[in-house]
């Protein structure tokens, strides 16, 4: 469905439309090092059990979850907070993605910094209003944290379930994508005893 949603990248607009027409390539595209993305491509997933190891604690995860949700927000279809892109962040920096780790959680800790200066008042980035989130996000968009944390986000919400996100497929359902193998003629040489074939 063409579902129309705000979140730190501006106005309103078909958020798949966005991403189908470029939105979520261009994303991709902006990736600050290929060499770092091509390794982990290489690397053995991680079990996506609910357990393992994790770089954040509660209260750090709470915050990180919050603004994966500003980047793919939930509607009329689900975003990264269903997709749990939170939890593929922690897992992925603890595990295919631990070199760039001690740098995303200074600049975790740089951000919440940044925001207790700016809403003293507010408990955590986790805890305030969506319309505050924004504004701090909107003023942060150019750090290499939130560049960052974006590309993960995009990952952890797109990427095949078995790396630790997309849960229940749910990053599938925005794009509409159904994950099921069609076979159908013309094949080639390297499939054509493929037992469920039947010449015409």
């Amino acid at each position: 469905m063409d579902d129309e949603s705000e979140s730190a990248y501006g106005a309103k607009t078909s958020r798949r439309s966005v991403l189908l027409g470029g939105g979520l390539l261009g994303m991709l595209l902006a990736v600050p090092d290929w060499e770092l993305w091509a390794a982990a491509m290489h690397h053995e997933p991680p079990a996506p059990a609910a357990g393992g190891p994790s770089i954040f604690d509660a209260a750090d995860l709470a915050d990180l979850e919050a603004i994966t949700a500003q980047i793919i927000p939930t509607d009329d279809t689900p975003g990264a907070r269903e997709a749990g892109a939170a939890r593929f962040i922690d897992r992925a920096l603890s595990s295919f993605f631990a070199s760039i780790a001690p740098d995303v959680r200074a600049g975790l800790k740089e951000f919440q910094q940044g925001v207790r200066r700016r809403y003293p008042k507010a408990a955590s980035f986790a805890a305030m209003p969506a319309t505050d989130q924004i504004e701090w996000l909107r003023s942060v968009e150019t750090s290499a944290f939130f560049a960052t944390v974006r590309q993960l986000t995009v990952l952890g919400t797109f990427s095949s379930p078995v790396y630790g996100g997309n849960r229940d497929g749910a990053g599938w359902k925005i794009l509409g994508f159904l994950d099921q193998h069609a076979f159908q003629p013309p094949f080639g040489f390297y499939d054509r005893d493929y037992p469920g074939f039947t010449a015409p």
